[in-house]
């Protein structure tokens, strides 16, 4: 699957009702209670990789990509939008690029 697939089907299941589908419950809880679901699956990644469960890890990372495009969706920012972002990127060093944030 691609993760443009993946992000429609994030994209169709937000406009379904509530009571149809985990996608839209979430989105209907805010951003916030995206944003933490995300995270919560981001700690379970964690630990499956450190426990060195490849097995484990693959289907953490599968929610952890799931819920990333959830919060995305609920801040109403789309993959095209990181993508965009990664391009610009593109041929920078890790180093350069975040030398060159302001915070």
């Amino acid at each position: 699957m691609k993760l443009e697939d993946l992000f429609d089907i994030v994209e169709e299941q937000s406009k379904k009702p509530a009571d149809e589908s985990w996608t839209a419950t979430l989105i209907s809880l805010g951003p916030q209670k995206c944003a933490e679901k995300f995270g919560e699956e981001a700690i379970e990644t964690i630990i499956e990789a450190i426990k060195e469960d490849k097995s484990a890890l693959i289907k953490e990372v599968a929610d952890v990509l799931f819920h990333l495009f959830v919060m995305l969706k609920s801040q109403d920012i789309h993959l095209a939008d990181v993508l965009k972002e990664l391009e610009k990127r593109k041929g920078k060093s890790g180093l350069d690029e975040k030398a060159s944030r302001v915070f």
